[in-house]
This record gives structure tokens, C-alpha cells and sequence, in this order.
């Protein structure tokens, strides 16, 4: 079996966005997947192991040329194992001729499915060759594979951006941080590939109806996140009008009401808001805080 690449591989570059542009952290992982590959040399006729190892050994010194004459001849005398097309794979990888190495690749796994580096590395000359749409075949069969390698989560998020598929990203990167959650640079990504989401979702809602309440209720959240408490609160009103059943718009103004000490607003605001949802515990508490205000007299 192969060894893990997530002992070798699986920590952040040192500069942020390197893993997820350009494929570098996958590239960093050649050659630790060629000498596990090694191993799997058993699996051949002493013969052709001993060739395979050679050619293992030069590809971790560098020498390509004499890698892939080595991979080759095992391959054309009768050494046809994934493990072989996925290190001669490597090789035109590490040459820069992607549309070689993803054949040797797809070969590779067609032999051997349930072999996840190869999926990995194909994805990453998909991406390479500008063909992002099918490395994401790919990459989604890797991370099915090899779910505990962050490689492979960071080189979906790279195919999904590329591709304009947000929730897609979003996912690869809450797998990146589920990973990883100690790493700020993983939880940065995952905060922008949220507030893409939000900004996709609400585009969505506004070319279906720019009357929507929901958009009314969102514009009221950035004024309240911009300290604009007047503004905010004229928003959620409107919101409100257009939909008076929507959940959080009530508790929003009622919060607002019981900030200025407008307790009869408040109290009538947070009544409306657990009528629609009465098990609302935030509601609950911001009635209970309400409900001592006004027993206890204060303006």
C-alpha cells in the first residue's frame, strides 16, 4: 500500500494561497510518492522490481531522463501496474508535459480505482492544461479517496474557484479547516469562500425579486455590522412590511427597541417574533430581559 501522504504532505506552504494557486503543494509531493511507490516494486518479477526501484531513484535525484527510460521498460516488458504508470506520470508531471501525465495517470487509475494519488495528480495537470471543469472529475473521486489529505481538498477548492463553483469551494475549504483548525490561513480562506456564498446567494435572490424581504433583512445586518443602528432599523421595518412572517426580522427590531430602552416597542416587536417562531431561545431570553426592564420600572 502506499504511505500516507498526509505525514508528508499535508502542511500549508509557507506562503498563503501557494497550495490552492498554481498546484505547488501537490508538486512538493512528487517525490514522496514516488519512494513510497517503491514498495510496491514487490509486486513485480525480481527483474523488473529492480528496474522499477532504479527508476524510483532516479526520479528522487532528479535524473527524468533516466527515470522514465526505466519506467518505460518495465511497462513494455510486462510490468503494466498502476504504480509504474503513475511514476512514469510523475516524470512528464515534472517536465511540464501535462497532457502525457494525465494519460499515464487515468491509466493508473483504471488499474488500480480505489489508488488515490493519481486522481490527485491528474486534477493538478487538469488544472495546468486550463481544463479545471474536468479536473474536478478527478478531484472529487481523490478527496473520496484520500479524505484526510489536505492536498487533495486544496486542489478541489482550486478547480471549484476556477470553475465559479462557490458552494463547491466552500465545502473543499470546510474540509481544509476540519483538517486543520489550528491553521488561521485555512480559516481566512474558508471566511472569504463564505462571504462569496452569501454575496452568490443574495445576487440570486435579487435577480428573482429585488423586492424581496430577505434583501431588505440583509441590508439591515450590514448596517447593524457597520454601527448604523438608525439605518438598520428602517431596513428591518421594510423587511417586516414585505413579509411580516419572516423569521429574525422581529427579534432584530425588538434587540434594537430594547437598545434604546423603547420597552413597549421591544416587548411588542419580540411578541411578534415568537409567534413565528416560539421556540426561538434567543428571542425567549430577549423577552425575559425585557419582561425585568419593565417590572423593575426602568425608563
Amino acid at each position: 500500500m502506499l504511505v500516507s501522504m498526509g505525514r508528508r504532505c499535508g502542511r500549508r506552504p509557507s506562503l498563503p494561497g501557494q497550495a490552492a494557486r498554481g498546484g505547488l503543494l501537490v508538486l512538493g509531493c512528487l517525490l514522496a510518492i514516488a519512494g513510497s511507490a517503491r514498495a510496491q516494486g514487490a509486486d513485480l518479477p525480481p527483474a523488473l522490481a529492480s528496474r522499477f526501484a532504479a527508476g524510483v531513484t532516479a526520479l528522487q535525484g532528479g535524473s527524468l531522463d533516466q527515470a522514465e527510460a526505466a519506467f518505460r521498460a518495465v511497462l513494455r516488458d510486462g510490468g503494466d501496474r498502476a504504480f509504474v504508470h503513475h511514476n512514469l506520470g510523475i516524470v512528464l508531471q515534472q517536465r511540464g508535459q501535462h497532457a502525457a501525465a494525465v494519460d499515464e495517470f487515468h491509466r493508473a487509475s483504471a488499474l488500480d480505482p480505489a489508488f488515490g494519488p493519481p486522481r490527485l495528480l491528474a486534477g493538478s495537470s487538469l488544472i495546468a492544461l486550463g481544463r479545471p471543469a474536468d479536473a474536478l472529475i478527478d478531484l472529487q473521486q481523490t478527496v473520496r479517496l484520500m479524505p484526510r489529505e489536505i492536498a487533495a481538498h486544496l486542489q478541489l477548492a482550486d478547480a471549484c474557484e476556477r470553475t465559479g463553483r462557490i458552494a463547491c469551494l466552500t465545502e473543499a475549504y470546510r474540509a481544509v479547516v476540519a483538517l486543520a483548525p489550528d491553521d488561521p490561513e485555512y480559516a481566512f480562506r474558508l471566511g472569504k469562500a463564505y462571504l462569496r456564498l452569501s454575496q452568490q446567494a443574495f445576487q440570486r435572490i435579487q435577480a428573482i425579486d429585488p423586492q424581496a424581504a430577505r434583501l431588505s433583512q440583509a441590508l439591515g445586518g450590514e448596517y447593524l455590522a457597520q454601527g448604523q443602528p438608525q439605518r438598520a432599523r428602517a431596513a428591518f421595518e421594510a423587511a417586516a412590511t414585505r413579509n411580516p412572517r419572516l423569521a429574525e426580522v422581529h427579534l432584530a427590531l425588538a434587540q434594537l427597541a430594547a437598545d434604546d430602552g423603547r420597552w413597549d416597542d421591544a416587548a411588542r416587536e419580540v411578541a411578534l417574533e415568537l409567534a413565528v417562531q416560539p421556540t426561538s431561545r434567543e428571542a425567549l431570553a430577549l423577552r425575559a430581559r425585557i419582561d425585568a426592564a419593565r417590572s423593575a420600572g426602568r425608563p
